[in-house]
């Protein structure tokens, strides 16, 4: 069984990996952990208030088989917690690591986008919050989540193919998920096909 570690922080976004959750456990059969900075209970920019599992300064990546870092607003202030060094141990293992929205930060800090395709909010986004950012050459500027490897990244707009690239990463499988995003992105394709009508 797949464990995936999910860290939430204060200010989290919580349409952006709820679905992930939700596939992971019920279609998949994977454990998932809620870490919080400290083990303590955050709350969504909606008023969700979420329990923690542990402390995300006590994740491992012996113990997991993939780190997400669920975006929120925390993430572009000073109070973000600095897990540097735990997504560079996800990484050098070849765990499955993934951010989404403001969680691809902590993934551009440990020096997991260097040289790998990935893509966040928007072009300027990562430049904005880390002037330093040197990784233009490989951003993607699109609409859907970006898998390179055992990396994953997505903008905050794309938490459904952020849920399959991360389960697809994880060895989930790949026909079943291609349902899953047909059935998840019907209502987009028919607004789509009613808006060109028009």
């Amino acid at each position: 069984m797949s464990r995936l570690a999910l860290v939430l922080t204060e200010g989290f976004a919580d349409w952006e990996c709820a679905l992930l959750m939700a596939l992971a456990r019920q279609d998949c059969g994977m454990e998932i952990a809620v870490a919080t900075p400290g083990g303590k209970p955050v709350t969504s920019i909606g008023g969700l208030r979420a329990a923690a599992d542990l402390d995300c300064r006590k994740l491992t990546a012996g113990k997991f088989d993939a780190l997400v870092l669920c975006g929120g607003t925390l993430w572009t202030t000073q109070q973000a917690p600095d897990l540097t060094g735990l997504v560079g141990s996800f990484d050098r293992e070849r765990k499955v690591v993934a951010g989404i929205c403001a969680g691809v930060l902590p993934l551009l800090d440990a020096g997991c986008l260097k040289g790998r395709g990935h893509t966040s909010n928007f072009p300027g986004f990562l430049r904005e919050a880390r002037p330093a950012y040197g990784e233009a050459a490989t951003y993607r500027d699109v609409p859907h989540a970006v898998r390179d490897g055992h990396v994953v990244t997505a903008p905050g707009t794309a938490p459904v193919s952020f849920a399959i690239k991360v389960l697809e990463a994880l060895g989930a499988d790949g026909t079943a998920l291609s349902q899953e995003l047909m059935c998840f992105s019907a209502e987009h394709i028919s607004v789509k096909a009613a808006a060109a009508a028009a």
